[in-house]
């Protein structure tokens, strides 16, 4: 049977576009269904207007620091319209690229929402198309879920277009874009108080990087109240009105603006059509095979919208694989074991393998930690008690490290490198046997002793 495309995506975000364009380099022929701008979450709502907001959030420190140094004082005032305004025009400038990088490869761009009618047949907009292999890749949305005036909370979305900016702010949720936007906001000169049902932010991360990012995060200025038990959001003449009960008592916060920065997110497969096409769900995400394959043989899915981890590399690495074996008889699948991350509060924060929770679960007394933990050179002239903390786990039988956990300055940039020692398992050994650059904060991942 003959069809219009032989890879029809649904979205165009990073694992879509990334997928879409390594296809059309092994000669497919393929279409893609946006309604939206291209970039999806990542470049439109997510990492990169967050990651210029955190670069911007970062310019006061960088003023009073300079005056350790020797520097005059400083006197600037965030105009944030300005701010805004920049961030946008990036990312339109992005979404050029995207769409360029689209036209070279010949990938068709249909500027519509997609919807099944049978196995091989979409409507996209006004028109019917047909491929013989489709790719899910549509991502997620942030949920409001069930608590009193939630109407009256922005969702993190919409943290990127405030007309002005808040002067007093609650953020609900300790996941790691509530403490993000938290940093972000603070920075920016916003009074922030962040509510959290856990003791700890960051649950899932190890521990020890939990308890640094927030002694940091409250050492520069964000109230985090911790174990809410329960809150009502009241709209107000000038804003919010928040009430939280904890095992302390309850108490009333009053703020311009409240943010549903790390509540979560669901899949975008509402009004897709999966109903017509039976692929099976679990709680709105796609199911997926190793391969990405759903249990319908020429359906796929990558990214946001299935049930693996929720990072755009992971969108992006899970696609190309897909394209890879199905189009340029490349076989290969995406290996989930040992993916780093960051999370970009004040301080800064990356990881790479396992917690040392989650290694001693696996591997019992079998584990030694090794840690540093100091006051990095940068903050000895301004006279600040920023610190920095560096984490090793190691299998005591076979030596490996099964993970490295870090806090501080550039903790991106330098778990960056060591992921590529740990996913290629190396042993403390090789870390130890490895001359550091000196004076580096990241000569101590070689000197831990």
């Amino acid at each position: 049977m003959s069809y219009d495309f032989d890879l029809f995506v649904i979205g165009g975000g990073s694992g879509g576009i990334a997928t879409a364009r390594r296809a059309a380099e092994y000669g497919a022929k393929v279409g893609v269904a946006e309604y939206s701008k291209l970039g999806g979450t990542c470049v439109n709502r997510g990492c990169i207007p967050k990651k210029l907001m955190v670069y911007a959030s970062h310019f006061p420190e960088l003023f009073t620091d300079a005056e350790g140094y020797g520097w005059s004082a400083v006197k600037s005032q965030l105009d944030w319209p300005k701010m805004i305004s920049a961030i946008d025009n990036e990312l339109l400038r992005l979404n050029g690229i995207y769409q360029t990088m689209l036209d070279k490869s010949k990938v068709e761009v249909i500027p519509a929402r997609a919807k099944f009618i049978d196995n091989h047949t979409l409507q996209v907009g006004d028109r019917t198309v047909t491929a013989e292999k489709i790719l899910i890749a549509v991502g997620g949305h942030p949920f409001r879920p069930e608590i009193p005036g939630i109407e009256h909370a922005l969702i993190s979305d919409e943290m990127f277009y405030l007309p002005t900016q808040p002067k007093k702010i609650v953020i609900l949720g300790a996941g790691y874009i509530g403490c993000e936007f938290a940093c972000i906001m603070n920075g920016l000169g916003t009074e922030v108080t962040q509510i959290i049902r856990p003791e700890l932010i960051l649950r899932s991360f190890d521990n020890d990087l939990r308890s640094a990012v927030q002694e940091g995060m409250i050492r520069h200025g964000v109230n985090i109240i911790n174990n809410a038990q329960d809150l009502s959001i009241e709209k107000t003449d000038n804003g919010v009105s928040v009430t939280v009960i904890t095992k302390d008592g309850k108490q009333t916060i009053l703020a311009d603006a409240i943010s549903l920065a790390a509540l979560g997110r669901k899949p975008n497969t509402a009004n897709l059509g999966l109903e017509n096409v039976n692929v099976k769900t679990h709680e709105g995400a796609v199911l997926v095979d190793a391969n990405s394959q759903t249990n319908v043989e020429n359906i796929y899915a990558v990214g946001d919208c299935t049930d693996e981890i929720q990072l755009t590399p992971v969108a992006v690495n899970e696609g190309r694989a897909f394209a890879d074996t199905v189009f340029g008889n490349k076989p290969r699948v995406m290996n989930y074991a040992d993916i780093p991350t960051a999370i970009f509060t004040t301080p800064e924060a990356a990881t790479v393998g396992l917690t040392e929770e989650e290694a001693r679960e696996m591997h019992g007394d079998n584990i030694k930690i090794y840690r540093s933990n100091f006051r990095p050179m940068y903050y000895v002239l301004p006279n600040k008690q920023d610190r920095t903390l560096m984490k090793l786990v190691v299998d005591s039988k076979t030596d490996r490290v099964l993970g490295a956990h870090m806090v501080g300055d550039h903790a991106a940039e330098i778990i960056q490198g060591v992921a590529i020692a740990v996913k290629m398992g190396a042993k403390k050994a090789d870390f130890d046997a490895t001359v550091g650059i000196h004076p580096s904060s990241a000569e101590e991942f070689v000197t831990m002793r």
